[in-house]
Order: C-alpha cells, then structure tokens, then sequence
C-alpha cells in the first residue's frame, strides 16, 4: 500500500517569531505545506513562502472556522493541523512517517510538551496534553464553540491511535505574555458561557473552583515538580478561573 500524501495545515497571524522553525521541521513529513494566514502584518507571509508553503490569506472568524477553512483548503485528504509555535521532534516525525505508510483509522494523537518561559514542563496536567491533529478531513471536523477548538472524528470511528514522540510547544516566553493572554482568553471563555446560557455566578465559582485549580494542579498534577515555572502555571491557572467567572458576572449584572 502506497504512502498516504500528506498536507500540513498551519494557521498564522503575526508568527514571524515562530513560523520558520515550524516548517522546518515540519516538511520532513509534509507532501503540502499549506499556511492559512490571518493578513499578518509582520513578515510571516514572507517567511512561509521562503520556505516553500503555500500561502492563503483568509480574515479570522474564529479558531473553530478558520481551522475548518484552512482544512478545507489542502490538497491531499490527510491533513497534520499545527499550530505555529509547534515544532515535530524528530521521534514524532518518524511516527508520522509511519502512520502514513501503514495508514489505520481515522486520525492519530500526539503529546505536546510545553516550553515555559524557558523551561519544559512536564507535569501540573500540562503534559502529554494529547490533541488530535494527524487525520482524514473526510471523517470529521473541527467543532467548539469560541475557544477550547478540537478535531471531532464523526460518530462510529474508531478511537484515534497515539503517535510516539513529542511536539515541542513553545508557548510564553514570560508571565507578562501568559497574563496578557489570560486576560484575552477569559474574556472569550466568559463569552462563551455567556452563550451557551449560563448566568448564576456564585461564590463556589469565584473562590472555591480558583483553589480546587491551584491545588489540582501544583499539588495533587505534581506541578511543585517544575519549579518556578510549576508555581507560575497554578497560580496563573487559578486567577484565570476567577476571572473567566469574574468577567461573567459582571456582563450578567450589566
């Protein structure tokens, strides 16, 4: 059985900083490399066709859609969705290679290992973190709401199968980025319950649901392990809880 062609779809707004080292590793597996591109303003654009990848540009409507369009927009029905800051190790570049000459199912997981202001984290529930990126677009799609996207395979599939090695993510490069990010994120998250009916906002929400997350997570996740960047996570974790219902509340009041 002949190798499946394989399309890998990134998109992008502003990863000038990222970009390069993601289709890099990435073309070792790809027979595409398609970018779907949110009109950047920096020099992703510039950076993507250097190295080889096909470039659409596509206004941003929401991960949910624009992940569903970029999928769409590839060449070969087997599509590996990245995200910019993701790099493939070579480990996971085998697996992928693998998975695409003994193609089984409808999709496979892999683990992401996250890079921290430095330093990776491997505990806290923050690893494996297994998403389901490596699939056949003719058996599901993508499906959420405003946030927390996922690759949804179509009812009666089998159970997707794992792939060995990791995807390297390099999230932030410091609290500041992770509180600026919190605070977009809550917001979104905030709306998203907005719509989906919830109004009550009472103080388990804003007090105990914030703890059970930092002690969850920094204690009984094992995220004391990481260190400082451990802690940061809890606690960052934690006051992201309370703003998200924090943020709800108030538009409930408004």
């Amino acid at each position: 059985m002949p190798a499946v062609p394989l399309s890998v779809v990134i998109i992008t707004f502003n990863e000038e900083a990222n970009i390069a080292r993601c289709l890099e590793a990435a073309r070792a597996v790809a027979d595409e490399l398609l970018v779907v591109d949110s009109f950047s303003t920096d020099r992703t654009v510039e950076i993507c066709r250097e190295l080889g990848a096909r470039v659409v540009q596509h206004a941003f409507a929401g991960y949910v859609e624009q992940k569903n369009y970029a999928t769409s927009q590839a060449r070969h029905e087997h599509v590996l969705q990245l995200d910019a800051d993701e790099v493939l190790t070579e480990d996971l570049r085998h697996s992928i290679r693998h998975a695409k000459n003994n193609w089984q199912g409808a999709g496979y997981t892999l683990a992401r290992l996250t890079n921290y202001c430095g330093s990776w984290v491997c505990h806290g529930g923050w690893y494996p973190d297994r998403k389901l990126r490596l699939y056949d677009r003719r058996l599901g799609r993508w499906e959420g709401l405003l946030l927390h996207e996922r690759y949804e395979l179509a009812a009666g599939q089998p159970i997707p199968l794992p792939l060995a090695g990791d995807a390297l993510h390099y999230s932030y490069h410091s609290v500041e980025q992770h509180v600026q990010q919190l605070n977009r994120f809550t917001s979104i998250a905030a709306e998203e319950l907005w719509l989906r009916g919830r109004r009550n906002v009472s103080v388990f929400h804003l007090l105990i649901k914030p703890w059970w997350k930092f002690v969850h997570g920094y204690i009984f996740r094992l995220g004391f392990l990481d260190g400082f960047a451990g802690l940061s996570i809890a606690v960052i974790s934690a006051w992201g809880v309370f703003l998200k219902f924090a943020k709800l509340k108030t538009k409930a009041s408004a």
